[in-house]
């Protein structure tokens, strides 16, 4: 509970005062240039009575200080961050947890090496938060940039802290989210559960008032309160509410994704017509009974009111949302909700404003429902993904690519043929022609399932690659060999891969699934180790696989240029006895590969976000990297290695 309290306290101070937020620690930077040789410095001076987190703190703790680089092929991390003084040790009553941090004043810094010697600009933030014995701060961003080999060497920058953002991912993806969110929000009103209540609702704040001004301030709060509520909803899963991992269970373990396949299953039906999801009148009378207080308090209760109602049909809107926010980790999850909240309650507070603009709605009708049943086939396609993801995590290996890309064929073209009005449902009015709205949706429908039947042919579909199923090694090999590209993995390999039985690389690629025997055979090769941590159900990880991984430099550079390793982070296997050892980070026993995998990245590298790139060079140095969907950025990552 205190947590949740402190949670809508953050959200209030940032979305209804946020010039009054409160700023603790503040932040510059220094740099000492010595050649390629750089010490990046970061001063964090914070007030009396409060405290800054480490740069490393235990599973399940608060969020810990961190340097998030905009672009990390121009530099390669040498050695740990230095702290000066050492952080603090204390026993923290909100996490329960030893948690290390700062008080007063400290100075970090870290070393790197440039990767060349012309002029580089390094630009990135730090993200932090800062707490006191009663409250805490939200993740806060700070901007830094250095610039080197040039005429003023170095470039002292403080900037103030950024709005919210996403911790994770490329400011690209991340505009790509916001736009998907507002797109579901906007989506989700076009639903039967919530377009009829528009008229409904913005009339009950236009009644009873000759004060337009009044109606109108009620109106927008109303609009305000659905915002905040969703908002809310995703800050439980940005604040750590959940637990850190609780992207990687949602996304891995079958209990979650068997429910939310259910779900989107019971929920297809549904809008198929086949029953109506009704939730408890109790719940819904109680908040309806509040709205009618009137005034502000009631304008909070009737959007209450509106949010739960349409959960009706906005579940698996929301669910997805939320599913695809947490992979990432962050402030996505908040701001996904923020957006989809916002789009949701826009219609309602605008139409309060222009009232007159309701008798220019579409009444309620057949067209309602068409939309249901074509939400109701992208419901069916798209929750087959939580099947396959327990299918690739546990390796049933039952609901391959094949199979997947069939029933999608099947679902798309049913769906096709559902705009041409060949197929009508019980509720579907009688449509004697087609429009050419539904035309050119049956042409692109249509068009959608030739693509996906290319998919069967070996495409490699690699704009819906993180939605499908990876093709298996066997395709791969057939499809190199075709080209002149094959290799020969006994070849290549020191010996046959540990869980080689069972894991594969992507695109045919050989190598080791196992760190201490992939650093090994790169020993004995004398070439450098690429790591990769991904995971089966990590979607990010496909999209780089089928779009980055496919230039035919880098494929030849992996292949040829390096042992390749593949630490799944969420597969299930389950290690040998002798294996099986406790976690300094957790303390708890790791007993799969996917939990060692995890465990070893988180302590080695402090982060457990995928993919992640490490290089190992036969000096022993090493350089990493994140995520791209650029096809030079990777390369370039790739030719830097070697």
């Amino acid at each position: 509970m205190k947590k949740l309290t402190l949670v809508f306290a953050v959200l209030l101070s940032t979305l209804f005062v946020k010039g009054q937020i409160v700023n603790p620690t503040t932040w510059t930077f220094d740099s000492k240039q010595n050649g390629k040789e750089i010490e990046l410095i970061f001063k964090g001076t914070i007030e009396k009575g409060w405290h800054l987190y480490d740069t490393y703190l235990p599973e399940g703790g608060p969020i810990a200080t961190e340097f998030v680089f905009a672009d990390s092929t121009l530099f390669e991390i040498v050695g740990e961050i230095q702290k000066n003084p050492q952080p603090e040790k204390h026993f923290d009553e909100t996490f329960k947890m030893n948690v290390g941090y700062f008080s007063n004043q400290v100075i970090l810094t870290q070393k790197i090496k440039l990767a060349s010697a012309g002029q580089v600009e390094i630009k990135g933030y730090v993200l932090f938060m800062s707490c006191n014995d009663e409250t805490c701060t939200p993740p806060e961003e700070v901007d830094f940039s250095f610039k080197f080999n040039e005429e003023a060497a170095t470039e002292i920058v403080v900037n103030d802290v950024s709005g919210m953002a996403s911790s994770s991912g490329s400011s690209q993806t991340l505009w790509l989210f916001i736009l998907i969110s507002a797109l579901a929000g906007f989506a989700a009103i076009l639903t039967p559960c919530v377009f009829p209540m528009i008229p409904m609702t913005v009339s009950f704040f236009m009644r009873g008032s000759d004060n337009r001004g009044k109606s109108i301030r009620t109106g927008i709060f109303f609009g305000f309160s659905i915002v905040l509520i969703f908002t809310l909803l995703g800050a439980l899963f940005s604040f750590g509410i959940f637990g850190p991992n609780i992207g990687s269970v949602l996304s891995t373990h079958w209990i979650p994704n068997l429910l939310f396949f259910l779900l989107f299953l019971v929920f297809a039906i549904s809008f198929f017509g086949a029953f109506e999801i009704v939730l408890p009148s109790g719940l819904v009378n109680k908040t309806d009974a509040q709205a009618d207080k009137g005034g502000m308090v009631g304008a909070f209760f009737m959007a209450l009111t509106t949010v739960i109602v349409s959960f009706s049909c906005t579940g698996p809107f929301i669910g997805a949302l939320i599913i695809e926010a947490v992979q990432d980790g962050g402030m996505r999850p908040l701001i996904g909700m923020f957006f989809f909240g916002l789009a949701f309650a826009t219609p309602f507070s605008l139409l309060a404003i222009f009232p007159s603009a309701l008798n220019k709605l579409p009444k309620s009708g057949g067209w309602l429902n068409a939309i249901k049943v074509v939400f109701a086939f992208i419901l069916l396609a798209f929750g087959l993904k939580f099947l396959s993801n327990i299918d690739q995590v546990y390796g049933f290996e039952i609901l391959n690519r094949e199979i997947y890309l069939a029933v999608w064929m099947v679902v798309f073209s049913l769906l096709g043929l559902y705009f041409l009005g060949k197929i009508k449902f019980s509720h579907d009015s009688d449509l004697p022609f087609i429009g050419v709205g539904r035309l050119f949706l049956a042409i692109v429908t249509f068009t959608f399932v030739v693509y996906l039947f290319t998919g069967l042919l070996g495409a490699p579909l690699a704009t819906v690659s993180a939605l499908i199923p990876p093709e298996s090694e066997d395709s791969y090999l057939a499809l190199r060999t075709s080209a002149g590209e094959g290799h020969d993995t006994a070849e290549e390999l020191c010996g046959a891969a540990k869980y080689g039985d069972k894991l594969h690389l992507p695109n045919g690629l050989p190598g080791y699934f196992d760190y201490e025997q992939g650093l090994a055979c790169a020993k004995e090769q004398g070439k450098p180790a690429f790591i990769v941590f991904k995971g089966h159900a990590c979607s990010n990880c496909k999209k780089m696989e089928n779009t980055v991984w496919e230039d035919q430099e880098v494929l030849k550079m992996l292949a040829e240029k390096y042992v390749l390793i593949g630490l799944y982070t969420d597969d299930r296997i389950k290690l040998d006895e002798s294996e099986l050892y406790t976690s300094e980070i957790d303390g708890k026993i790791k007993d799969t590969l996917g939990e060692k995998n995890l465990d070893w990245q988180i302590s080695n590298y402090e982060t457990n976000s995928i993919p992640y790139h490490v290089i190992i060079k036969p000096d022993g140095t090493e350089m990493t990297f994140g995520v791209t969907f650029k096809d030079d950025e990777f390369r370039a990552f790739i030719e830097k290695g070697l």
